[in-house]
């Protein structure tokens, strides 16, 4: 009789346990490659309409003032996932598609955090921070370290960007379908193997490079990089932002009963943009247009399997983009043309890879139906701060050494704080920073343009000050006229810079 009350209790305190579980939000970081701060209908875009995610800003907090860390993908993906800016550490530049892996397994990391919590972890679809130990990965072995190395129980990802070799899948730590009997190499400096590049046979192309892209041709396109064998591994262009989607949608079904994170990295609208055909054509903006749409509809996949499954009202979900847009990166596929009056930053100078507020200020969108009220936000906010804001939401207490650019705007997130970080670092040739509405950029020798893609990259040889509070824009440089304050905000930056290095 003892054991029989015994094992009864052991079973209600198990119940209990679990429950108190399932009442702990699930998490979705879902992250855009490329998209502008203009690029959705919620931010003011007239000629495209995103409704999946308006839908989603309309039930959460839409943050007019969020940042990345950096304006160009890899040290954006690093500071979002270690709470630690990017330019600190060597380099975590634009990673080649084989570099080795470039966060430090004993660094924390958001998906640590969750795991550390109980979480099931995952990271689906782009990566862009290396794979494998010093000398890269092994393609035809076991690929290890990687996202499973730091915190992701699961992973499915592509090594880097649509536009760099290899073109292949990594399930967890091998690449999916590879046939032994078809080796896979890569180099970054000179040609391998005997595949065609765009260069040699520009007429085997179906996508045009107007700006390098002329290394190995995959499906048609050129790519950067150069690649030979794994044939049976290879992507499918068009289709694969609807492959990843459903991998997504699988992880939450799988884990419905369980307190689940996924980093939901998509690989939309970054170069080549190739559309599935039932978006081709449909923005009337072109192959660009087009992908805005196929990742929008992505987004709403997500939601409504959440739905399906009465998860959506205990799921946080959090929206960004990795840098500001740009148009034409590389590929001739009529971005530029086709733009028709849209304005894919917004009312904002500059874009990827610019230190003016295009290049970092992006669409940020937090939903979390049963706690956060919807409505606006003029916060300033980051996306390093997530780390430190999740370690909060779960009690996770992290060291001081940890995650040390990283705030605790947990309060932020939720609407329930209308404080300002105290201050914001972007990221490009050079650094700027932003404290109270005013915005400093340090002299640099970098150019003032790049003509291939068409951008302002916001470097001058000169100290530039702005007033963000009455010039969004970026055009009327203060530094002469406030001297004192083109002082204090560099040593200001000088001192956040010495604290735990700076490596740019």
């Amino acid at each position: 009789m003892k054991r029989s009350c015994l094992g009864i209790l052991i079973t209600v305190l198990s119940c209990l346990s679990v429950f108190a579980q399932q009442k702990r939000p699930n998490v979705i970081i879902i992250y855009a490659d490329d998209l502008g701060y203009g690029d959705v209908s919620c931010y003011g875009a007239k000629r495209i309409n995103t409704p999946h995610i308006d839908q989603l800003a309309k039930k959460g907090l839409k943050f007019t003032n969020a940042h990345t860390t950096s304006s160009t993908c890899t040290p954006s993906r690093f500071s979002i996932l270690t709470g630690v800016y990017a330019w600190r550490k060597k380099g975590t530049g634009i990673a080649p598609g084989n570099a080795a892996l470039l966060i430090d397994t004993a660094q924390i990391t958001l998906a640590k955090i969750f795991k550390q919590s109980g979480y099931m972890t995952s990271a689906i679809g782009k990566w862009h921070l290396g794979l494998g130990s010093k000398g890269g990965p092994d393609w035809n072995g076991e690929i290890n370290p990687g996202p499973q190395e730091l915190g992701f129980g699961r992973s499915y990802i592509i090594p880097a960007t649509l536009d760099r070799v290899p073109c292949v899948i990594v399930d967890n730590h091998r690449v999916e379908n590879l046939d032994p009997k078809d080796p896979i190499t890569v180099d970054y400096h000179q040609k391998t193997g005997d595949w065609a590049t765009g260069k040699d046979h520009p007429e085997l192309l179906t996508m045009k490079s107007s700006n390098g892209h002329d290394n190995t041709i995959i499906n048609g396109i050129g790519r950067i990089g150069y690649m030979t064998g794994g044939k049976a591994a290879l992507w499918d262009d068009y289709t694969l932002t609807e492959k990843l989607t459903t991998q997504a949608e699988s992880f939450i079904a799988k884990n419905k009963a369980n307190p689940f994170f996924m980093y939901f990295a998509s690989p939309n609208i970054h170069v080549p943009r190739t559309p599935n055909k039932i978006f081709a054509g449909k923005s009337g903006m072109g192959p660009r247009g087009d992908v805005i749409l196929e990742f929008d509809w992505s987004v709403g996949r997500i939601m409504r399997t959440l739905d399906s499954l009465g998860l959506t009202k205990n799921t946080i979900i959090v929206l960004s983009s990795d840098n500001g847009p740009v148009v034409d990166d590389g590929y001739q596929d009529e971005a530029e043309p086709l733009l028709g009056g849209h304005k894919p930053a917004g009312p904002l100078r500059g874009g990827k890879y610019s230190t003016f507020d295009g290049g970092t200020r992006v669409p940020f969108i937090v939903s979390w139906p049963s706690v956060i009220k919807r409505g606006t936000s003029d916060v300033l906010i980051s996306q390093v701060d997530l780390v430190r804001s999740f370690a909060g939401l779960l009690n996770k207490k992290l060291k001081t050494e940890q995650a040390y650019d990283s705030f605790d705007m947990l309060s932020q997130l939720l609407g329930k704080s209308a404080n300002n970080r105290p201050y914001l670092i972007e990221d490009a040739a050079g650094l700027g920073i932003i404290a109270d509405n005013w915005k400093y950029i340090e002299p640099n020798q970098g150019a003032a343009y790049d003509y291939s893609t068409k951008t302002e990259l916001g470097n001058r040889k000169e100290p530039q000050l702005y007033d963000l509070s009455s010039d969004i824009g970026e055009r009327r440089n203060l530094a002469s006229q406030y001297p004192g304050k083109v002082k204090l905000l560099s040593q200001k930056l000088q001192k956040i810079k010495d604290e735990h290095g700076y490596h740019l």
